[in-house]
């Protein structure tokens, strides 16, 4: 196990990237296809920035990645298209991006670990959901997200959560994560909207209101 650890570390220092993390999300755009030329994205906790480092290239110059998190991330040898803040998850609103939409959100965002697996896992899915209560004013309809959460009791729970948001829901353990690691990575496809907008939606279905004939 070490020695794969050591591998990762090693590759990230030799192709440039700031963190063993770049291949996680690799592995899991190349399995399940978020990031799309010209794309808008929203890379939730990213420091120190391997996240932002991936998705800047794979959207391409047309394509726009804003990075934030609590720690400043050094934008020293970052591409033109990125932005990085410095902000709370909790308290960061859609004014921060002039209201404009992005296309995917990904997160790898992760609560400071305390050796209380029960306990992190509790807070991983605490943050996981405050990023799901953003997406109406950040995600537009048809986006895609990519979160990592800590597996415990609140998993499940959260997995159904976002499956009632997206179309297509997956959770994905790439090869790149420590074998021991007790995280996973959620990957939703077509993003639905609040649940509130769906029952708009489908009481106007009902009442025919909204047909052009």
């Amino acid at each position: 196990m070490r020695e794969i650890q050591d591998h990762y570390f090693r590759k990230a220092k030799e192709e440039g990237y700031r963190a063993r993390s770049a291949y996680k999300l690799i592995e899991i755009e190349e399995r399940r296809r978020i990031l799309r030329k010209g794309d808008r994205v929203l890379d939730v906790g990213a420091a120190p920035g391997s996240w932002t480092q991936v998705a800047s290239a794979r959207v391409g110059p047309t394509g726009f990645v804003c990075a934030f998190d609590l720690k400043v991330i050094d934008p020293r040898g970052l591409a033109e298209n990125v932005r990085v803040m410095q902000a709370d998850l909790n308290k960061l609103t859609s004014e921060a991006f002039d209201g404009e939409f992005f296309n995917v959100v990904i997160s790898d965002i992760g609560p400071d670990t305390s050796g209380d697996a029960s306990g992190d896992s509790i807070r991983s899915v605490a943050l996981c959901n405050t990023l799901l209560d953003r997406l109406p004013v950040w995600l537009k309809l048809g986006g895609h997200v990519l979160m990592k959460v800590y597996e415990g009791g609140g998993y499940p729970a959260l997995l159904k959560r976002t499956q009632q948001l997206f179309g297509e829901v997956k959770g994905v353990k790439p090869a790149s994560s420590r074998r021991e690691s007790v995280e996973m990575f959620i990957v939703g496809h077509g993003y639905r909207g609040a649940p509130e907008e769906l029952a708009q939606e489908s009481e106007t279905k009902k009442r025919g209101w909204g047909d052009d004939g």
